[in-house]
């Protein structure tokens, strides 16, 4: 493809890219799949997704039409600002780093309903609560229940962490809202 510019993207640039879902959509496939896709592979998902059906129901029509607009247009419009190496040849697209840049302009964060700092911090004014009363109390009942105590807080930390990440993991799964064919 041609030649793209190195420089800074503008502002007004990086709208009028995301301004398709479908380029947002390809931006979004590529970081999900390891940077790199067919064009094939492209129009396939991104019509089950604007089709909402799985791949292998998706009909001849509905795979060209996308792919066909790929193929003409977003691609090479990703590719003219260096968003993606687009190889029309081997039909490859491949994200470069320079994608990096437009993440401000995105809204697509995973975001949880849950306060997980008021959790975090309810846990630790909890546990050094406990923790004081525990070491008040040792001299009375020895230091058995303190390493109770510690044990349980670290037990209850680490799975803390582990459900916040999981929740985490499962929203980067989703599609943003903002890519669904069905908010627009």
């Amino acid at each position: 493809m041609s030649s793209p510019d190195h420089t800074s993207l503008a502002p007004d640039n990086v709208f009028e890219i995301l301004s398709s879902r479908r380029r947002r959509m390809v931006l979004f496939y590529l970081r999900k799949h390891g940077n790199t896709a067919t064009v094939n592979d492209l129009a396939e998902q991104l019509a089950a997704w604007e089709n909402d059906t799985d791949i292998e129901e998706l009909t001849s029509q509905e795979r060209k039409r996308v792919y066909v607009s790929l193929y003409q247009t977003h691609l090479p419009k990703l590719a003219d600002t260096g968003l993606i190496d687009y190889d029309v040849d081997d039909g490859t697209v491949t994200l470069t780093d320079r994608a990096t840049e437009i993440d401000d302009f995105l809204s697509v964060k995973a975001t949880s309903g849950y306060p997980w700092k008021r959790h975090y911090l309810v846990f630790l004014i909890g546990g050094a609560v406990a923790v004081l009363v525990a070491i008040l109390a040792t001299p009375a009942v020895g230091i058995g229940p303190l390493l109770w105590l510690a044990g349980g807080l670290i037990a209850g930390y680490v799975t803390t962490v582990l459900v916040e990440y999981w929740h985490y993991q499962n929203q980067l799964d989703q599609i943003p809202s903002e890519l669904d064919p069905h908010d627009q």
